[in-house]
This record gives C-alpha cells, structure tokens and sequence, in this order.
C-alpha cells in the first residue's frame, strides 16, 4: 500500500539526495549538508550536517537495519518515541525525523535528525577538568535521569559515549535504544548497559529498576574523577570479581536476594574486604585549590598518559570548557 499518490511521490523524490558516506550510503533530505562522519556503532551510525532551512549544525543518525528482527525494530521504535517525547535540557532533543522510501514494502531506511554537540564524555574525561566544571557536568547528567525516572523510564544503557557536551559546559544525554519503561509486570532483560557500567543486579540476573542508571551514574564519575574505568572486567564474571575486589563482598541480606546457583557462585568466591574510599580517591585527585587543576589531574593516575580530543573527521579543533564569563577556560589545541 503506498503512503502518498503518485504526484506527491514524484515530488518527494526530488527533495532528498544520495551520498557515500564510508561505507554507507545516506539518502536523505536537500536541506542537509556537508556531511562528515563523527561517530557508529550498533545501532547506526552518526554524520554533522548543515541545516540550511535553520542555518544550524545538526547530527543525522541512520538507524542501522531497524527491521532486521524483533529486536533492532523494537529498539529503533523505543529511540525514536523516547526522543520526541522527553522534553529536558539535558535529554537529547528531536529536531526531525524521515525516510525516502515511498511506500511500506520499500520502507527500511529511518534518519534522525538531532542538535550537534561538541564532544562525548570519552573525549572530555581526558581532559584536565576542574572540580567545579566537574560538578556541574555530574549535575546535569543526575538532572537528566532523574527527569527520566520521574517519566517511569529507565535508560539501561549509561555510558560516556552516551552522554555528550557542548563548549558551554551543556550535557545532554542519548541513545534511548535500551531504555524501557519501569514497569514490574515483565522480567527484565538481563543483558542490558555496557559492561564497565553494569550494576551487580544486572550481572547477577536480579530484578533491577531505576537503581542500574544511577549504579551506572557513580561508574561514570568515578572515572571522571581519576581518569580511567573503575571496573575493566574481561567478561561479565570478572566484571564482578573486579567490583568485589574493590568494593568488598556483599552481605547476607544480598547473598539472599541471589538466585540459588549465583548464590552458590558468589558465596564460594574469596572473600575481599574491599578497598578504602582514600585507596579509591586519594587526595592528589581532591585539591584544595580547584585553581590547581592545571598541576593535579586525574590522568596522573594513568602514567602521565596524555590523550587527544580529536573529531573523526580529522579537522584541528579547540574545545573549551567554559560555563561561567569569569571563569578561566580550559583550553585543548588539536594539531
């Protein structure tokens, strides 16, 4: 069945262009353009664009084969209902949505047109953040969720690359791909959130709510603080060795809420008294002056290693971090 008659058809036809973008092709409409790839994954993968009806920058997300499955149709069904409907400053916003397939045997192709920012939190951790601008960047993101949760959404899927900036200091958090609602009348998928990122209830099989984003929430600062992952795990088994190691094992009342085979698992490892808050955040990452930034970072803790923020379209960009006219800005040269 076509969605629109022929004229109108013939007319849509003319409103939307092809270009190779790698190894993808993106068939989308005239307003949009210079496109330059800055981001994939699973789900799809994200180009900027030009808008020249707003006159503003924008990222256009194609949906990776969302009707491959149940699955892939499902998650692209949940992203793009979530994003039209949370309306937050710090929840990413819709600005359009399209298809250049005409009728409904042809549809398989969706575009999500959404605001640029500047950068991921992966590329922003790497930088020499003061306290303040920390707080504020650990502000919103709580502001986010908790305007998510009060919406009975939990998002499942927590992670830096999840959570992007703009020079301003502005977070806003994405990619609602996982996120459902928080209902009790259905078992919850247990292989949800990134593995760094997933909290012990979603390791062990447990039934989980709104806590698993705030779990995810402490994981992100904490790496924020001292600049790399606090729990590496190799596979969702060390991935829980690396938090009671640090973290120190669960007490009874836990062990009670595990079903009778993880329990049986959980309660034969070696026992770890986990590690003191001073081993986990020593001082040198807490100065007293935040002035000091410059001189005390959390990549001190990571051999001095230095990294980049880098675009992946290879142009040199300078991203500062300044939230406030007064305050100093903080400044990183690209070569």
């Amino acid at each position: 069945m076509p969605f629109l008659g022929p004229k109108m058809t013939s007319r849509l036809s003319s409103m939307f262009y092809t270009v190779e973008v790698g190894d993808t092709k993106f068939t989308i409409l005239k307003r949009y353009q210079n496109l330059k790839p800055i981001g994939s994954g699973a789900q799809g993968i994200v180009c900027a664009a030009f808008d020249t009806v707003t006159q503003q920058n924008v990222a256009i997300k194609k949906l990776s084969r969302p009707f491959q499955n149940v699955t892939h149709a499902k998650r692209a069904y949940r992203e793009f209902k979530l994003m039209k409907l949370v309306n937050h400053k710090n929840i990413i916003g819709l600005l359009n949505a399209f298809t250049p397939q005409k009728t409904l045997e042809e549809f398989q192709d969706v575009y999500l047109v959404m605001e640029l920012m500047d950068a991921n939190l992966c590329q922003v951790i790497q930088m020499d953040l003061d306290h303040e601008r920390m707080s504020y960047l650990l502000y919103q993101m709580l502001c986010g969720i908790k305007h998510l949760h009060s919406a009975g959404i939990i998002h499942r899927d927590l992670k830096p690359s999840n959570i992007v900036v703009k020079s301003d200091c502005t977070l806003k958090i994405l990619d609602f791909g996982l996120a459902r609602t928080a209902g009790t009348t259905f078992m919850m998928t247990p292989y949800v959130v990134t593995r760094y990122y997933r909290a012990p209830e979603v390791i062990l099989g447990m039934g989980y709510k709104e806590n698993v984003d705030i779990w995810s929430v402490g994981c992100i600062m904490g790496e924020m603080i001292r600049g790399g992952v606090l729990f590496p795990g190799t596979d969702h088994i060390d991935q829980w060795n690396k938090i009671i190691e640090q973290l120190g094992t669960p007490s009874q009342d836990f062990m009670k809420r595990l079903q009778p085979t993880v329990r049986n698992y959980v309660e034969n490892r070696p026992a770890y008294p986990g590690y003191s808050f001073e081993r986990l955040f020593p001082d040198v990452l807490f100065p007293s002056d935040s002035s000091e930034h410059n001189k005390l970072k959390a990549t001190e803790m990571l051999q001095y290693q230095t990294h980049s923020l880098q675009r992946l379209n290879g142009e040199a960009v300078t991203l500062v971090l300044d939230w406030t006219a007064d305050d100093q800005a903080i400044r990183v040269q690209i070569p």
